[in-house]
């Protein structure tokens, strides 16, 4: 029996890598490079599935030109996308993310809320979602535009990673007091959402979001991190408002805690995935936290 063909972007990122890394043996990817390959000249031939990850993420330095997002996200999916339409290639997923909705979340982020992007990165990504459903999908095709919350694994260089190296050194987390709930995504969960929705045919074209189960506080976070390295758990409840008061002192001396980076480590940001296990009929195979362990570990893993 012949392996599923899978054609892979951004197959050099940190989810392009764990897909590969998950898969290699049981589909045929064939990982290709936008950087070195033009679209035009990609051939979707014998291809069954595309899985579209290539993009410019959310860039925190706020060096990037707004044109680069729109470039990369829009432009890019727009060209891949109608590549897919015009070949007998069956499934088509294409990576978005939460923020194409909100930057700041007020309950719960579910599919039905409307989108109102603030940056650039958020409304580049919207623009793709809406070329790819402004087209009607053909009968034999499969059409899915999945929404991630902060994805986490082996090879992730993100916050986390960082937060992880304050821990490691054994520096307390000096933001306990405030309360706060968000939701993360293990990579070996979104492995295993693109496995159904590439080997199942029962389940509807559409956006998901995709999220582990459960919502953590970043004090919970701390404590995984911690137990991971056999370390005591340190956070410090420092007031609040004197927290703030140093954020904005942070913003005219340039100090590595200013408002935006408070904003982003004390924030809410829960994203409902209900839809994604309804069509999937079963749940999600890693829990919230014992995902996070095996991120920790990877993290341990990497520095020896």
């Amino acid at each position: 029996m012949n392996k599923i063909k899978i054609l892979l972007t951004g197959a050099s990122g940190f989810v392009g890598k764990n897909f590969i890394k998950a898969f290699s043996d049981e589909f045929s990817i064939e990982p290709i490079s936008l950087r070195n390959t033009s679209i035009e000249n990609t051939d979707l031939k014998g291809v069954n599935a595309v899985v579209h990850l290539a993009g410019k993420a959310h860039d925190l330095k706020k060096v990037s030109k707004p044109e680069d997002y729109y470039e990369i996200n829009t432009e890019l999916t727009r060209k891949i996308y109608d590549k897919f339409l015009a070949s007998d290639a069956s499934v088509f997923i294409a990576i978005s993310s939460v923020k194409a909705v909100t930057d700041k979340v007020t309950g719960t982020l579910t599919e039905e809320t409307r989108p109102d992007p603030k940056t650039h990165y958020g409304k580049s990504k919207l623009l793709a979602e809406e070329y790819i459903f402004s087209k009607p999908i053909p009968v034999n095709k499969r059409v899915y535009v999945l929404r991630p919350c902060m994805i986490h694994g082996e090879g992730n260089k993100g916050n986390l990673n960082l937060l992880y190296q304050i821990v490691k050194r054994g520096i307390p987390y000096p933001l306990g007091a405030f309360e706060n709930k968000r939701s993360f995504l293990s990579v070996g969960n979104l492995n295993f959402v693109f496995n159904q929705l590439i080997t199942r045919s029962d389940i509807p074209s559409g956006i998901y979001n995709v999220a582990d189960n459960e919502a953590l506080s970043t004090n919970t976070l701390i404590s995984i991190m911690s137990d991971s390295l056999n370390k005591k758990t340190k956070i410090s409840y420092v007031n609040p408002s004197l927290v703030r008061s140093i954020a904005k002192i942070g913003n005219i001396l340039h100090l590595p805690l200013n408002e935006e980076r408070l904003q982003k480590m004390t924030e809410n940001y829960v994203v409902d995935n209900a839809k994604i296990l309804k069509v999937l009929k079963q749940p999600l195979p890693i829990s919230s936290k014992e995902g996070l362990k095996r991120t920790f570990q990877a993290f341990a893993n990497e520095k020896k």
